[in-house]
C-alpha cells in the first residue's frame, strides 16, 4: 500500500538484534535462526532464578518456514530488530495489505521518522477518513523507553495476523493506530549492557532520548520534539483508547503482564468505571486462558519487606496514564515484568492487544459515553495534589518468596528472591488518593501575550483559547508567592520551583492580545492542572515562569533611609506597623531587612515581583 510522508530510511551502525548483519547488508544477508534453548542474556547470572514457562499463546508464533515470520520469531524469540530492519519489514507488510497504511508523525531530533501504522478495514490513510468510518480507535505505542520494546514485536505479529492470518475480523468494529518505536533515537543507542534488571531482548535501546529526556516524564511540559509529535497525533487522530507499553523494574513476583490506569478518585471517574468493570475482566480472562498471569499495576512499599504492603499509583500528568486521566483519554499503562523471559512478555502483550481490540469493538458505545461524561463534567472544585492513605481493603498478592541476607559487598541487608511462588494474603494497600490541595474552578484564565512559550505549550495540548482584540478591564484573582524553593539539581532539563501562595483580588486593564482560556471545555481540567501553580505538574512548577523571581530594580541605602523617614512622617499608621515588626529580634538587628521593609512599601518597589502573571476570573 501507499506510504505517507515517507522519508529516506535512516541507517544506523547500532544493531538491536545480534543475529542481524549491518543494515547496509541486510538485503543480501541471511539471518541466523536461533532456537530458544540457545538464549543467553548477558545478565542471566546476576538475575533471580525463574521457572520455565509454557503457555497456549505460544501457538501464535510462526515457524521459520512461514513467509511472514517476524524478525523476533526468526531469531529464536530473544532479539528485536533495529530501526532499519523494523521499518523494512513493516514496509513490506504494508505493501502487501489493503488494511494497513504507514504514516510518519514527525521526525526525531536525529532525523528519523517516527512511524505509525494505521489499520482499518477500509484502508483509511487520514484522520478524517478514519473518523468517517464511525468506529472507535485504539492507539498503541511501544518504545517510549526504547529498551522496553515488547510492544513493538507483539504489534508486528498482530498486524501480520490481521493482514495474512485470518484475523481481519478484528477490524470490523474498531480501528488500530500502532507506533512501533516512539523513542527512535534511543532505540538505536543499543547494547547488551542496557537494562541490567531486564531479561531480554539480547540488545536493548536506551531509556532516554538523544537529548537525555525521559519521555514518560514529559507529557505535561512537552519539551521533547518526539512528545510534541505525539501530542499533535493524539489531537489529530483522536483515539478513544491509548495504550503505553513498558517493562517494569523492582520486586520479583508471579505476574508477567501488569497494567493500570487512572484511579476512581482522579479526573475521569466514568472512564475508570469502564476500564475497571468492562475492560479489565475481559483482558485478564484472555491472558489467563492463554497461560499468562495478569495483575494490577502495583509497587511494593518496601522492596525488602513485603509485609509492609503494596501501593497503587495516582500519577500526575507528566506520565502517560496521568496525562490521559487529565485530558479524559482512557490510557492504559502496561508494565510487563522485567524478570520474565522476552518471549513470554511479547506473547502476553500480543494477547492483551488482541483482546483490547475485541473489547473496544464490543463496548465502544459505553466507552465513548464514559469519555463524554468526563469531558463535560467540569466539576466546581479540582484537586491539584494528593497524599498517601491506607485503604480499607487490602489485597492478595501473587509474589515470589525471598530471604534476607547480609551482604559482604554493601555491608547492608540484601534481598535474595528464590524463584518460588508465594501468595501474600491481604497485604496492606496504600494509594495517593487523599486530596491535599483543592481549588475552585475559575471561569477563565488570562495570560499576557509575552508569555508566548506558555501559550504555545497550552495550544500544543489542544486547549482552546482566544485573544482579546481590545483593552479589557477585568476584576480577577492573582497569586502572589513567597519563600520560593528551587530544585538544587536539574530535573528533566528544568529547575523546578515550589512556593507558598496567597491569592489577592485585583482590577486591571488587560491589553489587546492577552490570551483568554475558558475552563468550560473538554480540556478544561488539563488547563487548570497546567496553570494552577500548586498543581504537581503545572507549568509554574516546571519553571516556565521563573523570571518572575528575578529582581531587576534596586535602591541604595543612602536613598532608602531618607525615604523611610519621609514615609513615617507622612503615614503615622506605618510607624505602628514598623514598631510591630521590630518585636522580631532577628528583624530588629538586620539593618538591610529594615531598609528593605520600607522599600517594599514604597511606590518605587517592583509591583510585579513574585506575582503570578496568569489571572483567574471566577465570574
Amino acid at each position: 500500500m501507499r506510504r505517507f510522508l515517507l522519508a529516506s530510511l535512516m541507517v544506523s551502525p547500532l544493531l538491536i538484534c545480534s543475529t542481524f548483519t549491518h543494515a547496509d547488508d541486510a538485503a543480501s544477508s541471511t539471518p541466523i535462526v536461533a532456537t530458544e534453548h540457545t538464549a543467553h542474556f548477558e545478565n542471566d547470572n546476576i538475575l533471580p532464578p525463574i521457572h520455565p514457562w509454557s503457555g497456549a499463546s505460544e501457538t501464535l508464533l510462526l515457524s521459520a518456514d512461514q513467509p511472514w515470520i517476524t524478525p523476533f520469531e526468526q531469531n529464536g524469540y530473544v532479539s528485536s530488530p533495529n530501526y532499519h530492519d523494523t521499518v523494512q519489514w513493516l514496509n513490506k507488510l504494508v505493501d502487501s495489505s489493503d488494511v494497513l497504511q504507514l504514516v510518519s508523525i514527525g521526525k526525531s531530533p536525529q532525523g528519523r521518522d517516527i512511524w505509525m501504522i494505521v489499520a482499518s478495514q477500509d484502508g483509511a490513510s487520514t484522520a478524517q477518513a478514519l473518523s468517517d468510518n464511525g468506529k472507535a480507535t485504539v492507539l498503541v505505542q511501544a518504545g517510549i523507553h526504547a529498551g522496553e520494546i515488547d510492544g513493538k514485536d507483539a504489534g508486528m505479529m498482530l498486524l501480520r495476523d490481521i493482514s495474512h492470518n485470518h484475523k481481519r475480523e478484528l477490524l470490523e468494529n474498531v480501528n488500530l493506530l500502532f507506533i512501533p518505536i516512539f523513542s527512535v533515537d534511543a532505540h538505536e543507542r543499543s547494547s547488551k549492557f542496557n537494562r541490567v534488571n531486564q531479561r531480554g531482548p539480547v540488545n536493548m535501546g536506551w531509556r532516554t532520548t538523544a537529548k537525555n529526556l525521559n519521555l514518560n516524564r514529559d507529557y505535561a511540559k512537552a519539551d521533547a520534539l518526539e512528545m510534541q509529535h505525539l501530542i499533535r497525533t493524539i489531537n489529530i487522530w483522536q483515539p478513544d483508547l491509548y495504550i503505553d507499553v513498558h517493562v517494569t523494574d523492582g520486586i520479583d513476583y508471579q505476574y508477567d503482564v501488569t497494567f493500570g490506569y487512572n484511579v476512581a478518585q482522579g479526573y475521569s471517574p466514568s472512564i475508570f468505571k469502564w476500564l475497571e468493570t468492562i475492560y479489565r475482566p475481559e483482558v485478564e480472562q484472555a491472558l489467563t486462558e492463554q497461560g499468562h498471569i495478569p495483575g494490577p499495576l502495583v509497587f511494593a512499599n518496601d522492596n525488602t519487606d513485603m509485609s509492609k504492603g503494596i501501593s497503587l499509583w495516582n500519577p500526575s500528568p507528566r506520565f502517560s496514564n496521568g496525562y490521559g486521566d487529565a485530558r479524559h483519554l482512557p490510557t492504559i499503562l502496561i508494565e510487563n515484568h522485567s524478570l520474565k523471559p522476552y518471549k513470554q512478555r511479547v506473547l502476553g502483550t500480543y494477547v492483551m492487544l488482541e483482546q483490547t481490540l475485541k473489547t473496544v469493538a464490543q463496548n465502544s458505545t459505553k466507552l465513548k459515553s464514559a469519555i463524554n461524561e468526563d469531558k463535560y463534567r467540569n466539576p466546581s472544585k479540582l484537586t491539584l495534589s494528593w497524599e498517601n492513605q491506607t485503604l480499607a481493603q487490602g489485597r492478595d498478592f501473587k509474589g515470589i518468596d525471598y530471604r534476607i541476607e547480609q551482604s559482604p559487598i554493601s555491608g547492608d541487608k540484601v534481598v535474595r528472591w528464590t524463584g518460588e511462588p508465594k501468595l501474600y494474603k491481604n497485604l496492606p494497600l496504600v494509594a495517593n488518593t487523599k486530596p491535599i490541595v483543592t481549588v475552585t474552578r475559575p471561569v477563565a484564565y488570562y495570560i499576557p501575550s509575552q508569555w508566548a512559550d506558555v501559550i504555545d505549550r497550552l495550544a500544543l495540548h489542544g486547549i482552546r483559547m482566544t485573544r482579546l482584540n481590545q483593552v479589557t478591564t477585568v476584576t480577577a484573582q492573582q497569586y502572589q508567592f513567597n519563600e520560593p524553593m528551587f530544585s538544587s539539581a536539574d530535573y528533566e532539563g528544568h529547575q523546578t520551583v515550589t512556593a507558598n501562595t496567597t491569592i489577592h483580588k485585583v482590577t486591571t486593564d488587560l491589553p489587546a492580545g492577552t490570551v483568554r482560556i475558558l475552563t468550560d471545555q473538554p480540556l478544561g481540567d488539563l488547563a487548570m492542572l497546567l496553570l494552577e501553580p500548586q498543581a504537581e505538574d503545572s507549568l509554574f512548577y516546571w519553571g516556565f515562569f521563573n523570571p518572575i523571581f528575578t529582581r531587576t530594580e534596586y535602591i541604595e541605602d543612602y536613598a532608602v533611609e531618607p525615604l523611610a523617614a519621609k514615609m513615617l512622617q507622612e503615614n503615622p499608621g506605618l510607624q505602628a506597623e514598623f514598631n510591630l515588626a521590630l518585636k522580631n529580634p532577628d528583624f530588629a538587628k538586620d539593618s538591610e531587612a529594615r531598609l528593605r521593609w520600607f522599600y517594599e512599601r514604597s511606590p518605587y518597589y517592583d509591583n510585579q515581583y513574585m506575582k503570578y502573571p496568569v489571572l483567574r476570573v471566577s465570574k
